[in-house]
């Protein structure tokens, strides 16, 4: 499985990431990327799949066309960084004292930042190949249209 973001990627964010004894982060990046993906399922493509279609959200099939081949994993490389540090890699490093830690502190900026960039992506739009010709075009980057009716 193709992945989000790899270690050079989150060195980029914490250059010093592989002193703290843990040198695999693979299933890490994994974990991360199917995160985002059950993310953009939930808050991204049910949006999507229900515009002025009269998709039955209910009939629970709603997710059996979303292709995730057609996405553009490169626009979520940062997202996926974040998501990355603040779930898997601080968690698995920090102590969880009643006092903190480093690490508990890196764990919780890392998953705030991992939340903002996911909404500055709904926002902006996500790049999503619509007519499979490998080719992401403006009119194939849809928003989440926040604050607006949709009829």
């Amino acid at each position: 499985m193709s992945t989000m973001c790899t270690i050079s990627d989150v060195q980029e964010y914490q250059s010093d990431i592989l002193e703290y004894g843990i040198q695999d982060f693979d299933n890490y990046f994994t974990k991360a990327t199917n995160d985002i993906l059950r993310m953009l399922q939930i808050d991204w493509w049910m949006v999507e799949r229900s515009k002025g279609r009269g998709t039955d959200l209910t009939e629970g099939t709603a997710f059996a066309d979303f292709d995730t081949t057609k996405l553009d994993y490169t626009q979520f490389t940062r997202m996926a960084v974040f998501v990355t540090l603040g779930r898997y890699v601080y968690p698995a490093l920090a102590s969880f004292q009643p006092e903190g830690d480093k690490f508990a502190e890196l764990m919780k900026h890392y998953n705030q930042e991992a939340d903002r960039e996911f909404e500055f992506i709904l926002r902006r739009g996500v790049r999503y190949d619509f007519d499979g010709d490998s080719v992401y075009q403006t009119e194939e980057q849809r928003p989440v249209n926040f604050g607006k009716l949709i009829r």
